[in-house]
C-alpha cells in the first residue's frame, strides 16, 4: 500500500453515499453561487465555511443514520408517523424545487457545451438529459458509485488555481476564523443561497435512501452496530469536508477577480471562467466549461433519483437505483419525468447566473421545514430505538434550523 495511487483507490473504495452526497453538493448551482459570493463579498465570506461544515455534517449524519437504522426513506417515515397533508406538502415542495435544480444544472451544462462547440444550448440540453437518463437506468449501482467518486476529483482544479494567485494567506485565514461584515443588499441573498446550496433537501432524501439500500442489501434485521454507524459518520464527514473544502477555495479564488480584472459581479460563464485563467491561461474557459459539465453530470443523477425516491415512497412504488428498470418501473419513470420537467424550467427568460443562484435560495426557503421533521424523527425512540440523536447532534441540528431560518428572513426583509 505504499503506492499513492493504490492508497487513493483503497480510500475511495471505502467511501459511499456520504462522500457522493458531499461531492454532488458542489454542482453548477453551488459553484456559481460560491463564485458570485467571492466576487461580491470577497474574503469576508470565508467564515461561512465554519458554519456550513458542522451543520452539514450533523444533518447529513442524521439522514444517513435514519436510513440505515430504519431501512426506510424520509418520505416513508413521514407517511407512517405524520398526517397525509404534511406528507403531500413536503413531497410536493421538495420535488418542485429539486426539479428546478435539475433544470438549472442542465442549463449550465448546455451553456458550457455551447461555449465549447458553438452549437446552441437548446440542442445540447435534451441530448445531455437523454445521456444522463441512460446512465441512471442502465448502469449498475456499483458502476454508478464508482464513476461518481472519480468525477468528484475534477473539483480540485479550483484548489490548485488558488496557489497560482497572489493570495494574502494571513488575511484569508483571519477572515475564515474571525467573521467580519461589509453590508450590502446582495449579502442576505448570497448568505441564504450558500446555506441553501450546501444544506440542500435533495441531499437529505438521497443519503437517507442510499443508506437504506445499503442496509437492505446486507439482508440483516433493522438496527445498526456502533461500528457500522462509526463508518457511516466517517463517510459522511469525508463528503461534507470535501464539499466545504472546495467551497472555501472557490470563494477565495473568486475574491481575487475584482483586483485582477475589475469584476464586481459575475453575469456570464465567460467571466466566471476567469478564476482559472492565472493557472490555465487561454485554456481557462475550456477547462471551466468542462468542469461545469462534469459537476452537472455528477449532481443530476442524484437530484433526479431524489425525486424518484420521494414519489416512490409517497405512492408505495418499488424503488432503488440498485434495481433494474423492469423491477422498479414507476421509480424510473419518476426520474425520467423529473428530468423532462427540469428541461422545461430552462425556457424561463432569466439570466442563467441569476437562475442558478436563485435555485440555491429556493432550497434555503424550504430547508428549515425539513430539518424540523428530521430532528423529530432522529429523536423519536419509537422510530430510532436507541440510536437517537446525541446532545451534540441536537445542538447542531437546531442551530441549522435557526441560522437558515434567520438568513431567509433577512433576505425577505431586504425586499420590503
Amino acid at each position: 500500500m505504499n503506492d499513492p495511487i493504490k492508497k487513493t483507490r483503497h480510500f475511495l473504495k471505502k467511501l459511499g453515499p456520504g462522500f457522493i452526497t458531499g461531492a454532488s453538493d458542489d454542482d453548477p448551482s453551488g459553484i456559481l453561487t460560491y463564485l458570485q459570493t467571492g466576487v461580491v463579498w470577497g474574503t469576508r465570506a470565508l467564515w461561512t465555511v465554519l458554519i456550513t461544515l458542522p451543520l452539514m455534517c450533523a444533518i447529513q449524519e442524521m439522514c444517513g443514520r435514519i436510513g440505515y437504522v430504519t431501512r426506510k426513506g424520509l418520505i416513508k417515515i413521514l407517511k407512517e408517523n405524520y398526517s397525509r397533508p404534511i406528507l403531500y406538502f413536503i413531497a410536493l415542495i421538495s420535488a418542485a424545487v429539486i426539479i428546478l435544480n435539475i433544470g438549472v444544472d442542465l442549463l449550465a451544462i448546455g451553456i458550457s457545451l455551447e461555449n465549447i462547440s458553438s452549437i446552441n444550448r437548446l440542442y445540447w440540453i435534451p441530448i445531455m438529459a437523454a445521456f444522463i437518463l441512460v446512465f441512471i437506468i442502465f448502469f449498475s449501482f456499483k458502476k454508478f458509485t464508482r464513476i461518481m467518486k472519480w468525477l468528484a476529483l475534477s473539483l480540485f482544479f479550483y484548489v490548485i488555481v488558488v496557489f497560482y494567485l497572489k493570495v494574502d494567506w494571513s488575511a484569508a485565514l483571519q477572515s475564515t476564523f474571525i467573521p467580519s461584515f461589509k453590508w450590502s443588499k446582495e449579502i442576505p441573498l448570497l448568505l441564504a443561497a450558500i446555506l441553501g446550496t450546501t444544506i440542500s433537501p435533495y441531499l437529505f432524501y438521497w443519503q437517507t435512501s442510499e443508506e437504506m439500500e445499503i442496509k437492505k442489501s446486507q439482508h440483516t434485521i433493522k438496527g445498526a452496530t456502533s461500528g457500522e454507524l462509526a463508518t457511516l459518520r466517517e463517510d459522511t464527514f469525508s463528503g461534507m469536508f470535501l464539499s466545504n473544502f472546495i467551497m472555501w477555495f472557490i470563494i477565495l479564488g473568486a475574491s481575487q477577480l475584482g483586483g485582477l480584472y475589475g469584476i464586481t459581479e459575475i453575469t456570464s460563464f465567460e467571466q466566471a471562467s476567469l478564476v482559472l485563467k492565472p493557472l490555465l491561461g487561454a485554456w481557462a474557459s475550456l477547462i471551466f466549461n468542462l468542469g461545469i459539465i462534469g459537476t452537472g453530470l455528477l449532481a443530476i443523477p442524484v437530484l433526479a433519483s431524489s425525486v424518484g425516491y420521494i414519489l416512490a415512497e409517497t405512492f408505495n412504488w418499488k424503488e432503488g437505483i440498485s434495481k433494474k428498470f423492469w423491477q422498479a418501473k414507476s421509480f424510473y419513470f419518476s426520474i425520467i419525468g423529473a428530468t423532462l420537467l427540469g428541461i422545461l424550467t430552462v425556457l424561463i427568460n432569466i439570466n442563467a447566473i441569476q437562475l442558478l443562484i436563485y435555485a440555491a435560495l429556493f432550497y434555503a426557503i424550504i430547508t428549515p421545514l425539513l430539518i424540523y421533521f428530521i430532528m423529530r424523527i432522529a429523536n423519536d425512540k419509537k422510530i430510532m430505538g436507541n440510536k437517537t440523536n446525541s446532545k451534540l447532534s441536537n445542538i447542531f441540528g437546531w442551530l441549522a434550523f435557526v441560522i437558515i431560518t434567520g438568513a431567509v428572513l433577512s433576505y425577505f426583509f431586504t425586499l420590503i
